[in-house]
């Protein structure tokens, strides 16, 4: 799925930032491509200065999830044999280039069973990790996956995660003070007055999770036959839909076309500030949750370096500056103030234990029940 920022950060790397310490000859590389506004600059500084050992450090930013995926396919797809073969033949020391993988990737946890499945990445050695400790259970457990990528605690751990979101809602406080109530959980999204006036996901596991939740059912419910209603209760949430969308869904509400939308948090929370009628909420009934981790790309040397930076990330000193300066959520436990954040992101930002417990990450389905959500999102729409 595509998570984008809408507006972008200013506490993030820039491209002149990119590269730090000198380049001698002799000096290891440490090279990280990132999800662009995930890691705050300072954080990569401060960890710089933390070395004994100076490496030349590479954090490359990339825009989208499906970009960083594909990075990871690219470097495991085989050589073809190209016309200048012939000469590398007779001449030995003509060398085909061989793909470089960079030491470390950021993935979204959507993207994390396909990875493993396609062997793109190999998993991470824990007890070089002397803060993974910090990690609550249920984030260790979502990491620790069998060889088709399903949930398994018997499995390996593939991944790191150093930050979270959710799904939410988002609406005009204007529009909503004139009908006398404001959303507050995914049953509201049915109510009359909102008939064209939403804009949702592209996404169906989102909206028919969105369906499932209200029904009191699991976002990964694998039999729909044991969910009668869920079509018909699809078909009117779809009546009142204006516009679909994963990347322009905002667009719509903030000049007015529509009055509501879902969607993700990393997206929503930078227009907050820039347009005050905006509220965002996370739906009282628990809504779905998207984790962006660390992984190792299938092939490359797992160094000291990589299990250095992603400990650095799961410390709580560390853990809470990305926290704070990404305002995205974060996995370790750290303590936060009500007044470190303004007051219109502490709705999305300050968990509520009891609706973070009704929540679910989007776990990977079996291939039928995939097609199943496909096929369903398709026929109403």
């Amino acid at each position: 799925m595509e998570r984008r920022s809408f507006l972008q950060g200013t506490t993030t790397l820039v491209l002149s930032q990119l590269l730090i310490s000198c380049t001698q000859s002799n000096q290891q590389t440490f090279e990280v491509q990132l999800l662009k506004d995930s890691i705050p600059g300072q954080v990569v500084d401060q960890f710089r200065r933390s070395l004994e050992q100076k490496p030349q450090l590479k954090f490359i930013p990339v825009e989208q999830l499906r970009n960083l995926f594909q990075q990871l396919q690219n470097w495991q797809k085989k050589t073809n044999p190209t016309p200048d073969s012939f000469w590398r033949r007779i001449i030995p020391f003509i060398k085909a280039e061989k793909p470089n993988p960079a030491d470390l990737v950021t993935l979204g946890d959507y993207w994390l069973s396909y990875a493993i499945k396609d062997k793109l990445i190999q998993p991470l050695s824990v007890n070089q990790l002397k803060n993974w400790s910090n990690l609550p259970k249920q984030w260790q457990e979502l990491v620790t996956r069998n060889d088709q990528g399903f949930v398994d605690a018997q499995g390996k751990v593939w991944a790191a995660p150093y930050r979270w979101g959710s799904t939410v809602i988002v609406y005009n406080r204007h529009k909503f003070e004139k009908l006398g109530w404001m959303p507050k959980d995914w049953s509201d999204l049915w109510r009359s007055e909102l008939r064209g006036r939403i804009s949702l996901l592209d996404q169906p596991r989102e909206v028919i999770g969105i369906v499932l939740k209200k029904l009191g059912q699991s976002y990964n419910t694998v039999d729909f036959k044991k969910v009668p209603s869920l079509e018909a209760e699809l078909r009117v949430l779809n009546q009142q839909v204006k516009f679909y969308s994963s990347n322009r869904y905002l667009e719509p509400l903030i000049i007015g076309d529509t009055w509501l939308a879902v969607g993700w948090s990393n997206d929503i929370l930078p227009v907050l500030g820039r347009y005050p009628e905006l509220v965002a909420v996370i739906p009282q009934s628990g809504t779905a949750l998207w984790a962006d981790l660390w992984v190792s790309p299938t092939g490359k040397d797992r160094g000291n370096f990589l299990y250095q930076w992603i400990d650095f990330c799961l410390s709580p000193h560390i853990a809470k500056q990305i926290y704070l300066l990404t305002k995205t959520n974060s996995p370790i436990s750290t303590e936060i103030n009500v007044s470190d954040f303004p007051e219109q992101l502490r709705n999305i930002l300050i968990s509520n234990p009891e609706v973070f417990a009704k929540s679910e990450f989007l776990l990977p389905l079996p291939a039928e029940t995939t097609e199943q959500y496909k096929s369903l999102f398709e026929k109403i729409r």
